[in-house]
This record gives structure tokens, C-alpha cells and sequence, in this order.
């Protein structure tokens, strides 16, 4: 009994997104055909970019809330860059990531430095940078990027789209530096016991500093796949995207208590994501009924995962 109750806990992720796959598959004709699969592939490659880097944050117990103002912010300097300065896109994809991955470091050190709440750390990085972005842009799109920009987004390496192909590397990059480096042991250390973790040798604040600069540096790539994909620099290019981030993040089991998850399984929270958005569109769900959804399901994630951590569901 004991071993089917751990089994389900670490496979549930799964199992509900089979069943939504069914769903879909049940009640629309549309929902299985290739090209539509390829959709919500290609439309949850900037989400499961990004999810990579809050893995990282929520698994040591903290909370980034300015993955979608980094989206934004960058989004609008590189559109500048490119647009209004001429810069080679090359160059100014360089500098967007550097720029995205100091952002994080920034982070890093105000929460590693001087104890301060990553929420609280994160929330004004995120009024910051919004406000940044509003002023460069003027709160007007940016457009008419080089035509090879514009293929990082919407074009296709064989039958499969690029962002696919980007997302994927993420994540098995990501995974790498969890499961196969000293630094992923780190993570899920600090997230455990932070005290126990400093006084066992490991630099607690440069681990910080690390997390929240890959935080930073995964929002950037997402934020890049997104500027390809709609060809335009928008001031609300990331407005509220941390909450998806989150939600597909704490969906996959990543504990927000810190010291606990699974890249995998944050995979598969991501897909949920992309199968239930894109299944209620086919539906003709309205979107604020989606919006009532997601927050259902951000609440009945959090929900077990603080049953589990009071012990009332034991392996």
C-alpha cells in the first residue's frame, strides 16, 4: 500500500495529463492532428523555458516574481537595439542575455547580502523593470526586425519548430546542472536546511547568487523566443508571465518549501499547461473562465503540496 501511495504521489503529474490529453482527444476533432500538437508544443517552449530557472528558485525555498518583467524589459532593449540603433541581431541578442542574467545576479545579491525576502526582492525588480521598459518604448510596440530574427521564433530546423528545439536544450541542460553537477546538489541542500548547508562548507550566497543569474539568463532565452515569435518589441510583452512560470513549476511538484522536485515532472506541468489552455480555446471556453481555471489549479497544487508537508499523505 505504502509503495502505490509514493508511486502515485511521484506519478500523478502524469496521469493527469493523460487524462486531459484524453479529454481533448474525446471532445475536439481537432485536438490530435499534428499541426495542433506542434502548437502547444511551439506555445509552451517560452514557459518551459523560463520554468527551468524558477525550478532552481522555488526548490531553495524562494520565489522570483520577475521572470515576466525580465521578459518585457529586455524584450523592448533588444527590439530598440535592433530597430532604432541598427545593432547586428547577433549583438543585441548578446546583450539582452547578459543584461537578463545581471538583472538575476542583482536579485541574488540583495537576497544573499542582506537577508532581504526574494518575494519582496523580485516584486521591485519587476515594478523596476516594467516601468524601464515603458519608458524606452514610450508604451509603444517596436517592430520591423531583420527577417532572420524572426526565424528563432517561427521558423523550423526540418519538420520541427525552432522554440521546440530551444525549449529542449533548456531542459536537458537544466536537468544536467540539477541532477549531474555538485551545483544541483547544492539546490535541493539549501532548500533543505540552509544553516545545516553553511555549516557543511557550501557558499551559501554565491549558490544564490548562481540560482537567481540562471533565473535571469532562462527568462532571457525565453524572452528572446517570445520577441522572434510575435515580431514585435511589446510593453506588456511579459505582464503577469511569472504567475504561468509559477503555477506549471509548483503544478510539476516542485515544493514551495524548497528542498523537493523533479525537472521531469515540472515537464509534464508545463504540457498541462499548454493542453489546458489550448484545449478550452478549442472548446470556445471563454478566457475568463481560463483565468478562473488556472487559479483553481494553482490553489489545489499549493494545497498538496502543503498535505504533504504536514504529513496527512505519507509513502
Amino acid at each position: 500500500m505504502k509503495k502505490l501511495v509514493h508511486l502515485i504521489k511521484e506519478e500523478a503529474i502524469f496521469i493527469v495529463l493523460l487524462v486531459l490529453f484524453i479529454f481533448f482527444m474525446c471532445t475536439s476533432d481537432r485536438f490530435l492532428s499534428l499541426p495542433n500538437l506542434l502548437n502547444i508544443a511551439r506555445q509552451v517552449s517560452m514557459l518551459g523555458i523560463a520554468s527551468v530557472g524558477m525550478t532552481y528558485v522555488i526548490l531553495i525555498g524562494g520565489i522570483d516574481l520577475s521572470t515576466g518583467s525580465i521578459i518585457t524589459f529586455v524584450n523592448i532593449i533588444t527590439a530598440y537595439f535592433m530597430v532604432n540603433m541598427g545593432m547586428n541581431m547577433w549583438a543585441a541578442i548578446l546583450i539582452y542575455l547578459l543584461v537578463s542574467t545581471g538583472i538575476g545576479f542583482i536579485n541574488g545579491f540583495l537576497v544573499a547580502n542582506f537577508n532581504m525576502p526574494s518575494l519582496i526582492v523580485t516584486f521591485a525588480s519587476q515594478i523596476i523593470f516594467e516601468g524601464l521598459a515603458y519608458i524606452i518604448s514610450k508604451g509603444m510596440p517596436i517592430f520591423g526586425f531583420p527577417a532572420a530574427f524572426s526565424e528563432i521564433g517561427q521558423g523550423y530546423l526540418g519538420p520541427i519548430p525552432i522554440p521546440i528545439i530551444i525549449m529542449t536544450v533548456v531542459f536537458l541542460i537544466g536537468g544536467f546542472i540539477l541532477n549531474k553537477t555538485y551545483f544541483g546538489r547544492y539546490f535541493y541542500a539549501l532548500g533543505g536546511n540552509e544553516t545545516a548547508s553553511e555549516l557543511s562548507g557550501i557558499r551559501v550566497k554565491r549558490v544564490k547568487y548562481l540560482i537567481f543569474s540562471l533565473s535571469g539568463l532562462f527568462a532571457g532565452v525565453a524572452g528572446i523566443v517570445m520577441l522572434a515569435r510575435t515580431n514585435s518589441g511589446q510593453p506588456t510583452a511579459g505582464k503577469g508571465y511569472e504567475f504561468d512560470v509559477i503555477t506549471a513549476v509548483v503544478l510539476g511538484g516542485v515544493s514551495l518549501s524548497g528542498g523537493s522536485g523533479r525537472l521531469a515532472n515540472v515537464v509534464a506541468g508545463v504540457l498541462i499547461m499548454g493542453v489546458l489552455k489550448n484545449g478550452m480555446v478549442l472548446l470556445n471556453i471563454s478566457s475568463y473562465v481560463q483565468m478562473v481555471v488556472e487559479g483553481l489549479i494553482l490553489l489545489l497544487a499549493v494545497g498538496f503540496d502543503c498535505v504533504q508537508k504536514k504529513g496527512l499523505i505519507k509513502a
